[in-house]
């Protein structure tokens, strides 16, 4: 599998990376970060897309080898990353939110902090 995400408003870098598919992907709602907060946090988070009209789109996890990490959760969504919001803050996906904040994707060691779909 390739996850590749072009700089853009909603993450300024880029990636283009490899991974080798273990498990299927499960599309996600929420994950558990400690960014922000030491102790962890759960947000809300979505796949990022080119369509102007609608960016929001799915976001998925998937088990896969990452040469530098053996066997790694991987978190993606669209061609312009994922993007996150806190479970207190009500409203839609904006870029104009200072609550929110996007990413190319994630890898995470366990399933733990990841809020299925299913």
């Amino acid at each position: 599998m390739i996850v590749e995400v072009e700089s853009n408003e909603n993450c300024e870098g880029s990636v283009f990376a490899r991974f080798k598919e273990i498990g299927p992907a499960r599309l996600i709602l929420q994950i558990r970060l400690d960014d922000r907060n030491p102790a962890g946090e759960w947000y809300w988070v979505t796949g990022w897309s080119d369509d102007a009209q609608t960016p929001a789109c799915p976001a998925y996890a998937q088990l896969v080898e990452d040469s530098g990490a053996g066997l790694t959760h991987l978190v993606y969504g669209g061609a312009y990353g994922l993007r996150f919001r806190p479970l207190d803050i009500d409203g839609r996906w904006s870029l104009e939110s200072p609550h929110q904040w996007g990413e190319t994707y994630l890898s995470l060691a366990s399933d733990r902090d990841l809020r299925y779909a299913d």
